[in-house]
């Protein structure tokens, strides 16, 4: 690549190798049918499909029994982008999804959030207002576990937080929804991660906090989501249906709470 810099009228240009990451697409299947193809960045695959599995309401309790690159023929037939989550036919039979699932856009429309009521019941009410200290922590806390941003600049993180701002779980990934998905699937699948549901728990997004992002996180079990960017609104009237602590819109120090909408 070619680095500019200096100021204006006095520009420079330099050659220079440069660090970038890698996309590429991830087919995810369920005791054998195809549910989603994403694009992410390949590493924790397993828990990349386990997560998304269990945030979409897919496995319905079902227990995972196994998780494995393709379904048929060898992994390195598919290039490691097909992985297979098995409950054994304990989920129900999901339907095929045709498509690719968007690495950053989220549920629209009232219907959607309509859907997430009925599917997932209120979160605990909080019994005191959220620690603001440990809220304005969380991504200065999560930096430095950020390697590949740091190399890259083009990733998202997520990190599982805990009520002093400890970071117990944090996964990148070029999609901030494979970020979160690959936190939870660890936590499903690793015996040393919290437990899920997360209770007792936050989740940090780096980027916006969309209503995907504040499904994921009430399916989980999250008791706050705090996003580095602004929330939309669609994002905000879901997280106080779940009765889940929504900050974001952190700038030089101060940040807006958005859910619960009094503190």
């Amino acid at each position: 690549m070619v680095r500019v810099e200096g100021p204006a009228g006095e520009r420079r240009a330099k050659r220079r190798p440069d660090d970038l990451v890698v996309e590429e697409p991830m087919t995810i299947q369920l005791d054998g049918t195809v549910v989603a193809t994403t694009m992410r960045t390949p590493g924790h695959d397993f828990e990349l499909a386990v997560g998304f599995c269990f945030s979409e309401g897919l496995l319905a309790d079902a227990p995972v029994t196994g998780v494995r690159y393709c379904a048929d023929g060898s992994a390195l037939a598919s290039a490691f982008n097909v992985v297979t989550v098995e409950t054994g036919g304990r989920a129900p039979e999901p339907a095929t999804r045709l498509g690719n699932v968007s690495s950053s856009c989220g549920l629209c429309g009232s219907e959607q959030l309509d859907e997430l009521a009925a599917r997932l019941d209120p979160l605990p009410q909080p019994t005191g207002a959220p620690d603001l200290d440990v809220l304005a922590s969380v991504a200065a806390t999560a930096r430095p576990d950020q390697p590949l941003f740091e190399a890259t600049g083009a990733v998202h993180a997520a990190a599982a937080f805990d009520d002093e701002g400890r970071i117990v779980v944090l996964r990148e990934d070029v999609g901030r929804h494979n970020a979160v998905d690959k936190v939870v699937g660890a936590m499903l699948l690793d015996p040393a991660a919290p437990d899920v549901p997360a209770a007792g728990l936050g989740l940090f997004v780096s980027g916006r906090a969309s209503i995907e992002m504040v499904q994921k996180a009430w399916s989980a079990g999250f008791g706050a989501l705090v996003a580095a960017s602004a929330p939309t609104a669609l994002a905000v009237d879901a997280a106080r249906r779940a009765n889940l602590v929504l900050a974001g819109f952190f700038r030089d120090g101060a940040f807006n709470v958005y859910a619960p909408e009094r503190l």
